[in-house]
């Protein structure tokens, strides 16, 4: 019996020690593993930097983009067609003074019930029609905004454009807004449609894409000055082909300026309309010179300043 007890003395005992030697040395493992882990550091991640342009042109296009851009406008419209259908549209302006003008192509605001306007910084308001010029295709709206946070454009001279001038445009292309592009003035002196019988002279002509929803933006040259808005293309596509026109900015000083002053627009007329250009089939029919230059008279209005001239149709 003694020594039963003794053993299971011993055994229990042993089995103390055992336990104490196991945690002594599991705790010193662990000791050791856990000082011989790799600290764990946590670094913030690096600020990206701005990109900045790698060219001068690169830097010319942007500068005069952030410059430009918060003057232009967004413009969206709905009402009522001809045939009594609805529609909506869209647009794009530019604001000429801290009174809150606007400038844009009469069709993006022809027939319609609601003007929204949308500025750059988020600003959404009405626009109100202060008044058109369907001759020239341009129109003048107003919009209640305070006059500290209106950016109004330089108009330029557009008489002091070149062929091969580079060109941009800022515009909404399929309601895209605020896109830039550019290109060079490709001719001058075009002559386009506008939204009566009467045609629009000096027009510009440009390769900067120009899509439906450009309308009524502005065209820029290299100082950030609008030269012209952006008006109309030449497409099969009804999208750009490289072949757009703006009407020239001169003449969109004077009508926006009319239109605020008188809201109307006078212009002096002869009251003809042209027949097709000189070509070598009439000039020799007429046997005269190779150079001539003119308009042939296609027809004349009755009453009008050319009838009491005596002018008459070919």
């Amino acid at each position: 019996m003694g020594t039963n007890h003794t053993k299971r003395a011993v055994s229990i005992v042993a089995a103390v020690l055992m336990l104490v030697f196991g945690f002594v040395l599991g705790s010193s493992v662990m000791s050791a593993a856990a000082s011989s882990a790799t600290p764990l550091v946590i670094q913030q991640a690096a600020t990206p930097q701005p990109a900045t342009p790698s060219t001068d042109s690169e830097a010319a296009f942007s500068k005069i983009y952030n410059q430009v851009s918060p003057s232009v406008v967004s413009i969206n419209v709905s009402g009522t067609g001809s045939d009594g259908s609805q529609f909506q549209a869209a647009g794009t302006g530019f604001v000429i003074d801290q009174q809150g003008h606007i400038v844009t192509n009469d069709h993006v605001v022809d027939s319609t019930s609601s003007i929204e306007v949308n500025f750059l910084d988020g600003t959404i308001v009405k626009g109100d029609i202060v008044g058109v010029d369907r001759d020239s295709d341009l129109a003048v709206i107003k919009v209640d905004v305070p006059a500290n946070e209106l950016t109004p454009v330089t108009l330029g001279d557009s008489d002091k454009l070149f062929i091969g001038e580079t060109t941009l445009a800022i515009g909404s292309p399929f309601n895209q807004r605020w896109t830039l592009t550019t290109g060079i003035v490709s001719a001058l002196d075009r002559t386009i449609n506008g939204q009566t019988n009467y045609s629009v002279g000096s027009a510009i002509q440009t390769d900067a894409a120009i899509n439906p929803g450009n309308s009524g933006g502005p065209l820029l040259n290299l100082q950030g000055e609008v030269v012209g808005v952006n008006s109309q293309i030449l497409s099969q596509s009804n999208s750009s082909s490289g072949v757009g026109f703006a009407i020239p900015s001169n003449l969109v000083k004077r009508v926006s300026q009319d239109i605020i002053n008188t809201g109307k627009v006078e212009y002096s007329y002869l009251g003809i309309s042209a027949a097709s250009g000189i070509d070598l089939g009439l000039i020799e029919a007429l046997h005269v010179p190779n150079n001539t230059q003119g308009v042939v008279i296609g027809d004349v209005q009755a009453n009008g300043p050319a009838a009491k001239a005596g002018l008459k149709s070919a």
